[in-house]
């Protein structure tokens, strides 16, 4: 597959002042030079000639053509760009026409794949270079460019290197017990490593957790009772009027949603319908998608009638968000302030009270941006399956079964952490035993 050749628009397909078509394999030069009124053939990499596209004897556009010779390129093949003016019908063109003499169109992010096949970047490098393309925040794009620089690389190969010391170790036990300059791996020796690396991990998932919330924002839930002030604390919080705010109870039947920035935290907010018992067809529907919103959402804003006592209702709802992360508000403030508590009037806009508060809970979290940390659900997931097997690994090893019994699930749990970066276990076990042991002399 990687002996073929590609070719791309990289640039978006529509009227503009200049459009990009890339090429990347061992034809490229070639493919060009085909429909190119100059030889690019003898061209210095890294240098530019301008000149016209033709289909044959027809001039299709006036152009600057780029010559980049791997191996220092994005893919690490011959690359060439032709810089051409940004019609749509001038870039189809130029593209059908390398087509035409060989190239094939590439699939979506392949010109990436091939520099990750290729061993120029990693796995998490491929993805931070997404994650700079989609950044939308000043946070998103700082991650991206960490990524893009090996942040994720950093963070785990010193883990990688320790994991793999003691498979490499256990290994030579095996297979070369006449070696005698390898130390003999004991249970003694294993389980601080264990511990070691069970916090070790547990510290990197708690740190990119957290992270991912001062990137991606919290999905957050007002929730409840009809009539409390659910809608009007929504709009306070958006400083506009998103939702019918009415005195009539029940007035939200469905979830009503939108996204603010209060600083050090973003929130995605769902407004949902009041939560009572209700014998209304329409109302219990939007009941229901609320108790789904409560389930799914990372925070609850938990709204009371501050004017009021506490009913059954309002108890079975503090219930209902012990097991989440929540924060209770007592609203209509205006009419009655309630010492202790966070106290608003969401009608009077009158909300610093719970705006600081989500600050600060998130202020310190503020620093993570510049640490070197998980980047996405892929990369947590597979740290979270190597901290579970590290765990039972533990208990394992503090039953002393054999330690040769051990090494598979020292091999599984390897492997999901070099699957974050996408490195090849094994041939890291081989590098690990020439080097480490001279096994191979």
């Amino acid at each position: 597959m990687l002996s073929d050749t590609i070719v791309a628009t990289s640039t978006a397909l529509n009227n503009g002042a200049i459009a990009i078509v890339r090429l990347s394999g061992d034809e490229a030069i070639d493919i060009v030079n085909g429909i190119f009124s100059k030889d690019i053939t003898k061209m210095k990499s890294y240098t530019m000639a301008h000149g016209f596209i033709k289909d044959g004897d027809k001039v299709i556009d006036e152009v600057i053509v780029s010559v980049f010779k791997g191996p220092k390129t994005y893919t690490k093949e011959d690359i060439v760009e032709i810089n051409t003016h940004g019609g749509i019908y001038v870039t189809r063109k130029v593209l059908n026409l390398c087509l035409s003499k060989g190239a094939r169109l590439a699939l979506n992010g392949e010109f990436t794949k091939r520099a990750y096949l290729n061993g120029r970047i990693d796995l998490s490098e491929a993805e931070a270079i997404n994650d700079l393309i989609v950044a939308n925040n000043e946070v998103k794009h700082k991650s991206a460019i960490r990524g893009i620089d090996g942040s994720i690389e950093r963070l785990i190969e010193p883990l990688l290197n320790s994991v793999m010391e003691v498979i490499g170790t256990i290994e030579v036990n095996i297979d070369y017990p006449e070696y005698d300059d390898v130390k003999i791996m004991t249970h003694s020796m294993i389980i601080p490593k264990l511990k070691e690396w069970i916090n070790t991990s547990d510290e990197m998932i708690d740190k990119a957790e957290r992270f991912r919330v001062i990137k991606d924002g919290l999905k957050t839930a007002i929730i409840g009772k009809p009539n409390v002030g659910k809608s009007s604390l929504l709009n306070a919080l958006l400083k506009k009027d998103k939702a019918i705010v009415t005195d009539i109870a029940g007035t939200t039947r469905d979830l009503v949603e939108d996204t603010i920035d209060l600083g050090n935290v973003t929130l995605h907010l769902i407004d949902t319908a009041g939560i009572r018992e209700s014998e209304d067809v329409v109302e219990k529907i939007g009941i229901d998608r609320s108790l789904k919103a409560l389930e799914e959402c990372d925070l609850v804003i938990l709204v009371l009638d501050g004017s009021k006592p506490l009913d059954s209702e309002d108890e079975r709802l503090l219930k209902l968000v012990k097991e989440k992360k929540h924060i209770v508000v007592y609203n209509k403030g205006d009419i009655k302030k309630i010492d202790g508590v966070i106290s608003i009037s969401a009608k009077n806009n009158d909300i610093s009270e719970l705006v600081d508060i989500l600050n600060d809970e998130y202020q310190s979290d503020q620093a993570l941006v510049d640490d070197d940390i998980l980047n996405n659900e892929r990369q947590i997931a597979l740290m979270k399956k190597a901290n579970d097997t590290f765990k039972v690994l533990l208990k394992e090893a503090n039953d002393e079964i054999p330690l040769d019994l051990l090494s598979s699930d020292l091999y599984s749990a390897y492997h999901d952490l070099s699957m974050i970066i996408g490195k090849d276990y094994e041939d890291d076990l081989i590098d690990h035993l020439f080097k480490n042991f001279c096994l191979g002399k």
